[in-house]
């Protein structure tokens, strides 16, 4: 089994707008509304693709009973902690010639609800995949992840880490089986610019080094490299179509890395598969659904 983990899930509320004006009524031309988080993304691609998966995290109230009944009818199980007090949080993405963001700060999670949580990721066995994905909120601790790969050291379990910073740099002792920094994060964590393969490679290196098993570099345009355990370098194109958002991009290469693994083995496989889903993303006014996602990784 594969789970996901979304500590702060979200509905997201998509503005379309000629223009926006600030201190007067704007009227949108269109708007759509998608559940969202980067883990439960990944459940959703990975459902696309006829892969199972259960979502963990949080949800609270009436924004939280949609999150719930979303996943549900896309298929997904989910294994959600309800919150006694808030709403699960409404992000706003506003396209008005350009895209612009305001994500909510989300409920309140008290000590014993986290501990919950972590309680129920103990149902991870040998073989299964656990992503971790996103920020921690601020109402939880920092080493939060670090406690939940805690439960789970001794188990061959597939981690998966698709975070920044340093919630990623301290999972790195738990060697997980893949991370997905672009250069601009390996910029932030490295305190140097990354913008060149040499120091790309220097720095997934290092990641390495450090824990990581297999490192995917995403390089927007350029598509993606792959520094994978097996001592080889794997690397995919892109696609060129109209890119209409690339929310939730990210999450939708992990997942098909993750598809794709499973279901060959095949480190370079797994990365052209990521890439499709990663693309057919972005040229879908949500994540993308199956078709798309074939219909370009015939394409790469």
């Amino acid at each position: 089994m594969i789970y996901t983990l979304t500590l702060n899930p979200s509905i997201d509320y998509i503005v379309h707008l000629d223009k926006f004006v600030s201190g007067i009524t704007n009227r949108t031309t269109g708007e759509e509304y998608y559940i969202g988080g980067k883990g439960i993304n990944v459940s959703c691609i990975l459902a696309q693709l006829g892969i199972e998966s259960t979502a963990l995290g949080f949800i609270a109230g009436f924004t939280g009973d949609a999150i719930e009944k979303g996943l549900s009818e896309l298929g997904i199980r989910a294994d959600f902690i309800r919150l006694r007090e808030g709403i699960s949080r409404i992000n706003i993405k506003m396209k008005a010639g350009e895209e612009s963001e305001i994500n909510g700060q989300g409920p309140h999670i008290s000590g014993e609800e986290l501990e919950e949580l972590i309680a129920r990721t103990e149902a991870v066995k040998d073989g299964d995949t656990i992503v971790l994905a996103g920020s921690i909120p601020k109402t939880v601790a920092d080493d939060t992840y670090e406690r939940i790969l805690g439960r789970l050291k001794g188990k061959q379990v597939k981690i998966v880490v698709d975070a920044t910073k340093k919630l990623l740099l301290n999972c790195l002792s738990y060697k997980p089986f893949l991370i997905k920094p672009n250069r601009q994060e390996l910029s932030e964590i490295f305190g140097t610019a990354v913008d060149n393969e040499q120091e790309t490679e220097k720095c997934a290196r290092a990641l390495m080094e450090q824990g990581a098993r297999n490192v995917i570099v995403s390089l927007g345009g350029d598509g993606a490299v792959l520094f994978a355990e097996d001592g080889n370098t794997y690397r995919s194109g892109t696609v060129k179509e109209k890119v209409l958002s690339t929310v939730g991009s990210g999450d939708s290469m992990v997942a098909g890395f993750i598809a794709g693994y499973e279901q060959t083995g095949d480190h370079g496989y797994a990365l052209k598969l990521g890439t499709a889903c990663g693309n057919a993303t972005a040229f879908s006014p949500g994540l993308a659904d199956r078709k798309k996602i074939m219909e370009i990784l015939d394409k790469l």
